[in-house]
């Protein structure tokens, strides 16, 4: 496959100019792409334009952290390795920019990509409703699962964070020196995600099948999902509002 053929697969998911997706990836099912994940992650930026935002995690390597021990961030550090090649590759595509969130950073290319993530760093959560997390479901974006499901779908972690679910964020408030791309220091106040509490999101699956609130296709070698994230976030907030521990494994 090349960046052509994949903005017309995406296309094909239903994916459209002027669409918000972010998209979570595991390129070694997808199969050999021309180009590598360079070439993967801007045909996606293409399925997206014109208007639209091309979304990518680009998160760090931060469960060790707590607010005793708060991370750091520079806006040039690559995400974790478990995150994957395609969100690396997207921080070198042209026009990208990161939001400055020390431990949930989103990449963005597009339209208003930077008035999207501007202020993530002021978020109190990581993904809080007033986090490009909930700007996703205000602008009834999309997820885009590929080779991957909902174990990797971040969004997830906004229902929990708006419902308050008691197992999520660890005590405290961590105060976390972040480097931006401009090389401006500032101290981010931010809470932090308890790591290594097991979920299972792919419970979810199913019923957003039956709800219609996904779409199936394939790409290349691997099965994909394009996700309504509003209708996801509703969904989510009904079951955890019947059991706040609904989600975990």
């Amino acid at each position: 496959m090349d960046r052509r053929s994949l903005a017309e697969a995406w296309r094909r998911l239903g994916i459209v100019p002027g669409d918000v997706v972010l998209a979570h990836t595991a390129l070694s099912r997808v199969g050999w792409v021309e180009g590598g994940p360079s070439a993967y992650a801007a045909s996606l930026a293409d399925a997206v334009a014109p208007g639209g935002i091309a979304l990518f995690p680009a998160l760090l390597d931060t469960g060790w952290a707590s607010a005793d021990s708060p991370p750091s961030f520079r806006a040039q550090d690559p995400p974790a390795r478990w995150v994957g090649a395609v969100p690396r590759a997207a921080l070198s595509l042209p026009g990208v920019v990161r939001s400055l969130h020390p431990t949930h950073s989103l990449a963005a290319v597009g339209a208003d990509a930077e008035t999207f993530v501007a202020g993530h760093d002021l978020c109190a959560t990581p993904c809080a409703w007033d986090s490009p997390y909930g700007e996703l479901v205000r602008r009834r974006g999309k997820v885009l699962l590929v080779g991957c499901d909902h174990e990797s779908n971040t969004t997830l972690h906004l229902v929990e964070e708006v419902a308050g679910v008691p197992y999520h964020l660890l005590p405290g408030i961590a105060e976390c020196r972040v480097v931006g791309a401009d090389g401006r220091v500032r101290t981010v106040r931010t809470r932090l995600h308890r790591w290594g509490v097991q979920r299972r999101f792919q419970r979810v699956d199913s019923e957003l099948d039956f709800l219609g609130v996904q779409t199936r296709g394939t790409v290349g070698g691997a099965e994909a999902r394009v996700v309504a994230v509003d209708r996801l976030f509703a969904y989510g907030l009904w079951l955890l509002s019947r059991d706040p521990r609904a989600l975990l494994a």
